[in-house]
């Protein structure tokens, strides 16, 4: 499983990065605009930190302003992938940019009948959000199960990112589901890798070492 970093911060995108964890990031209009920097700036310094997939946004409404904005964006770098929304105008515009070689990420994806549609028209990447499935008092894990059926069943291309990811049940689930990619924010990490149970056993080893040392007098 693969893991993409949902944020637009560069420290928290080196900070994985260092681990070998980041294999690649997500942003959005909402997480570009909290570090108060320019679009082009942010999005061309973490392709230059991350080798893997890098989703930038577009922000425009209609399938032609998406397509020129897209066309723009992926000259920034090798790297670069095109987020675009689960609407009607979207799917014309990834349409568009699948058949000229840009990478494609759909969007705020609910549905399986969604996923589905973004599949066919050729995205990259498909985003099913979980945590706001969640909220509506569904489970966003049976959308990762069948949308991998769908892959499954007719041999679609496309990855499931698992998006709007938020506990690490979250996390776990989508790679027990079988979802390509989960994207993290770079605030849960720690939740991940850290467990009471560890840090006792550490404490616990790092006391009998000096009860050790104090019994041979050192």
């Amino acid at each position: 499983m693969k893991f993409f970093v949902d944020t637009a911060n560069v420290d928290e995108i080196r900070r994985i990065n260092e681990m070998g964890l980041c294999d690649g990031v997500t942003t959005n209009p909402t997480l570009v605009s909290r570090e108060k920097r320019d679009f082009e700036e942010v999005i061309k310094e973490i392709c230059s930190i991350v080798d893997g997939p890098v989703s930038a946004e577009v922000t425009g409404i209609e399938a032609d302003e998406m397509v020129k904005e897209a066309r723009e964006i992926a000259k920034w770098a090798d790297n670069i992938v095109i987020k675009i929304p689960m609407t009607e105008e979207g799917l014309k515009a990834i349409n568009i940019l699948s058949k000229e070689g840009i990478k494609t990420n759909c969007t705020l994806i609910f549905s399986a009948a969604q996923g589905l549609l973004a599949m066919k028209s050729g995205a990259t990447y498909i985003s099913p959000f979980l945590g706001r499935i969640d909220d509506m008092g569904e489970h966003g894990r049976d959308l990762i199960n069948d949308l991998r059926i769908i892959i499954d069943n007719y041999g679609f291309e496309s990855e499931i990112i698992a998006a709007s990811v938020r506990n690490i049940a979250h996390v776990e689930e989508s790679a027990i589901d079988g979802a390509h990619i989960a994207t993290i924010p770079g605030t849960l990490f720690p939740k991940l890798w850290s467990h009471v149970l560890t840090d006792k056993g550490i404490q616990d080893f790092l006391n009998d070492w000096e009860a050790y040392k104090k019994e041979l007098g050192r």
